[in-house]
């Protein structure tokens, strides 16, 4: 059972659906970063862990066309932890915060038996990128090269080491293109749990369906925790998104249609429990 999909069914709110919650002009998003869920002891420093439980919220944030103002962050510490560790991790938070010009205003701590932390970020959009938005007719692309993440992830659980530039470590978000393309682009959101489920749910959102363009090989479709962008356009907007893409140096691929008739979903196991 996925358990993810079963607790947001059981929420009744309608600010539930895209990659934050928008309240006027105010987006909302919070997400957290677990050892043993997300990472496991030993693949990461605390430098790499910060960075990375930042960006993966901080992309919440491009994916809805926000503009990051201020975050909160509660970490659980297990009684292991040294003081280097928790100063190695604070430093690093203090130095994206900064990069970022982003405020940080407060959070929590708790003792555990794991090191985990979830940060909830806050911020404006004039206009908002949303997921339920597609039309028939609409072609979906993605942005980057998808599949790395997959095969590294697959490394790290068979005891290899992977490159310190890795996506896995080091995610790669899209804001330059997103800001420009929001105003042509007809909903959009990250892809975090592969390119196929997300392409699923995407769509789902606007009661469509996916007709194929190309190929999605298992290796690219499979790729979890990519935070590239997944977006749909009109096809009378395709030279204007690709010279977007030209300019601000962002790889892109079309690879479906949406349409009204009934498609086979893209294969798509749980990713989360």
């Amino acid at each position: 059972m996925d358990l993810e999909n079963y607790w947001i069914n059981r929420i009744k709110t309608p600010y539930i659906g895209d990659d934050g919650a928008l309240i006027d002009e105010w987006v909302y998003a919070m997400d957290a970063f677990w050892e043993d869920s997300h990472f496991k002891k030993g693949w990461m420093s605390m430098e790499q862990i910060a960075y990375k439980a930042f960006m993966v919220n901080l992309s919440d944030m491009v994916a809805m066309n926000a503009d990051t103002k201020y975050m909160l962050i509660t970490v659980a510490f297990p009684k292991s932890i040294k003081k280097g560790a928790v100063k190695r991790l604070s430093r690093e938070f203090n130095r994206l915060s900064k990069e970022h010009n982003i405020e940080i205003i407060g959070g929590d701590t708790i003792g555990s038996d794991k090191l985990g932390i979830s940060i909830t970020m806050i911020g404006k959009t004039r206009v908002a990128l949303k997921r339920d938005s597609i039309n028939p007719g609409d072609l979906l692309a993605y942005t980057g090269d998808l599949g790395s993440v997959k095969e590294d992830l697959e490394k790290l659980l068979s005891g290899e080491r992977i490159n310190d530039d890795s996506k896995f470590y080091k995610p790669i978000l899209r804001r330059d293109f997103v800001k420009a393309s929001t105003p042509w682009l007809s909903a959009g959101m990250d892809i975090s749990d592969g390119l196929y489920c997300d392409t699923n749910k995407f769509l789902k959102s606007s009661g469509l369906y996916a007709k194929p363009l190309k190929v999605i090989e298992p290796k690219v479709g499979e790729s979890g925790e990519e935070y590239e962008m997944l977006v749909a356009f009109p096809p009378e907007n395709l030279n204007r998104i690709e010279r977007i893409a030209r300019l601000t140096q962002t790889p892109l691929t079309i690879f479906a249609t949406a349409t009204e008739e009934k498609e086979e979903r893209f294969p798509c196991g749980s990713q989360h429990f």
